[in-house]
């Protein structure tokens, strides 16, 4: 039973950045990885994780789902700046009205003074509850 239990998701449709974290490797960058990023709106939030969407699946040859790769993430909430580091674990293309990605991420790491703005936002911020992130989950 413990295993469907899930955070509450809150709908809330705030800007968010995603960019690569710099692989300590790829020592060749031409641009910084923050200048090599893109432009989404969230869809829902929890304690645990963020349901986003953007135009495109991959910046550059980087894909933004997959492999479990670290992305960081900058939302623009109305009582700050926050900023995380996100996997992505899902995702669907929607067409209507215009292409976009959908995407579903777990939050991998916070710091404490961030963390303590994102969960004042989701605690007194704008009204909306929701089940859940729409992926075809029984939420039964």
């Amino acid at each position: 039973m413990s295993e469907r239990i899930v955070p509450v998701r809150y709908k809330f449709q705030v800007p968010i950045k995603i960019w690569f974290e710099p692989e300590s490797k790829t020592g060749k960058l031409k641009m910084p990885a923050e200048n090599l990023f893109v432009w989404g709106k969230t869809q829902d939030l929890s304690r645990s994780g963020i349901g986003f969407s953007v135009p495109v699946i991959r910046i550059r040859e980087n894909y933004l789902v997959g492999g479990g790769r670290p992305l960081n993430a900058e939302l623009d909430l109305p009582n700050g700046k926050v900023r995380m580091q996100i996997v992505g674990k899902r995702y669907e293309q929607i067409t209507e009205p215009v292409s976009k990605y959908l995407i579903g991420a777990t939050i991998s790491d916070i710091t404490p003074e961030n963390r303590e703005i994102y969960e004042h936002f989701l605690q007194y911020g704008k009204k909306g509850k929701t089940g859940g992130l729409e992926f075809g989950v029984d939420k039964g």
